[in-house]
């Protein structure tokens, strides 16, 4: 098999805004978790997050869970399974005893503030390589950009979608 010729580098002053402000997250969230293990949560993922924030103000079962993040049930057991076995989540019985609620359990809760402290960090030392007018101008245009797309509702909603594309 012949070997295949190198890669291309890419020159990121070529990207478009979209890619940019994708490669920006991605980057951000690979520190945030990087930090996350060092503060005793390593064992949570990305995906974990798109579930963690549907339990920050009340419980949801898995079928609720299941609807908001618009995945299967399967999909949600598995991550429940997971944040349970790590000590996130707890399940407890519903109103009706065949239904179990899901909820943050105090390491769960402790993640969460931990996640906030870091990316707070993160806004402090990214604001500071700008200073306060660009940052200020990026935060006004990215906000402008979001509108723009249709996604300031889902953000607010906490139903952003994970990084699949939805037809």
């Amino acid at each position: 098999m012949p070997a295949r010729p190198a890669a291309t580098p890419v020159d990121p002053e070529s990207l478009s805004v979209s890619h940019l402000a994708h490669f920006v997250g991605v980057f951000a969230n690979q520190l945030v978790l990087l930090e996350m293990k060092r503060a005793g949560f390593g064992d949570l993922r990305e995906s974990h997050g798109y579930l963690v924030q549907h339990l920050l103000r009340e419980p949801h079962s898995v079928g609720q869970l299941s609807k908001r993040l618009g995945v299967s049930q399967q999909a949600v057991s598995k991550s429940v399974a997971e944040l349970t076995r790590s000590g996130y989540v707890e399940s407890h019985a519903g109103e009706d005893a065949r239904v179990k609620v899901i909820s943050l359990s105090d390491r769960g809760h402790e993640a969460v503030h931990a996640g906030r402290r870091i990316r707070d960090r993160l806004e402090r030392r990214l604001r500071a390589r700008l200073g306060e007018r660009r940052s200020r101008a990026l935060r006004a245009g990215l906000l402008e950009l979001l509108q723009e797309l249709g996604g300031t509702e889902a953000v607010k909603g906490r139903r952003v979608p994970s990084g699949e594309a939805q037809p």
